[in-house]
């Protein structure tokens, strides 16, 4: 009797069970693919554990200056993205098995759209603004800002250990976002707290808005190149069963 979690093999690549049942979140995908290499591991391992030490560098500096609010510290969409981002990395390090493929890639493509998205919002909106446009740290901002971002993209597109995902579930990559604007929203205009300048509510809702609607276009729209970006060799595509 043969289990459902993906095995190693001598070839060095992950094997589900091609051509058969599907893990339910795409039809149809041989998912066989080829074992990430240590130093990338290795690399992914590093990036999560300087995402967590820049996390609580930051928290403590805040902490040491006025009482922390951990709902509104961990209610930013930069240091949200970026533990998705660690846990992810630390989850393909540690138990590369413990997800199946497509299901694996697809995490790890919502995660990488969640980050690139941080460092363009960074880039366009915030860090115009200087020292209010970041985290008070400087090194930890260059890190949750720059670094993952950057490191994030380039990460997905060299890799190789993961699967070609089908535009039709590009909708899995906007649920987070959406639940988060929706939140963020709904506690603006109930406390008054928005993480970010552009979505104070004293601008008026419809400006809001047409913030909330480029960021979701812009979502789709870095989302569908991490689906089907690729640098180099070719990336295992989906098979029929």
């Amino acid at each position: 009797m043969t289990s459902g979690i993906p095995k190693m093999t001598r070839s060095g690549y992950v094997t589900g069970h091609p051509g058969g049942p599907s893990d339910g979140v795409c039809e149809g995908f041989n998912r066989t693919v080829p074992q990430t290499p240590p130093v990338a591991l290795a690399l992914r391992a590093l990036i999560a554990v300087l995402v967590v030490a820049a996390v609580v560098a930051t928290l403590v500096e805040v902490a040491s200056r006025t009482g922390i609010n951990p709902v509104n510290f961990f209610g930013f969409f930069t240091i949200q993205s970026n533990l998705i981002l660690a846990a992810v990395y630390l989850l393909s390090t540690l138990a590369p098995a413990a997800l199946g493929e497509p299901t694996r890639s697809l995490v790890r493509a919502a995660a990488t759209t969640y980050i690139v998205i941080v460092g363009i919002v960074y880039a366009t909106l915030l860090a115009p603004l200087g020292v209010a446009g970041g985290v008070p740290v400087p090194w930890a901002n260059v890190m949750l800002h720059v670094v993952t971002p950057l490191y994030g993209i380039v990460d997905w597109l060299a890799s190789r250990d993961r699967v070609r995902l089908p535009l039709d579930r590009l909708w899995v990559v906007l649920l987070y976002p959406a639940v988060w604007l929706v939140v963020v929203l709904l506690r603006g205009a109930t406390d008054g707290w928005v993480p970010y300048p552009f979505l104070e509510p004293e601008q008026g809702y419809a400006a809001v808005a047409g913030y909330c609607l480029v960021i979701l276009v812009a979502f789709l729209v870095v989302g569908a190149v991490v689906f089907w970006g690729r640098i180099g060799r070719r990336v295992v595509s989906p098979t029929a069963g």
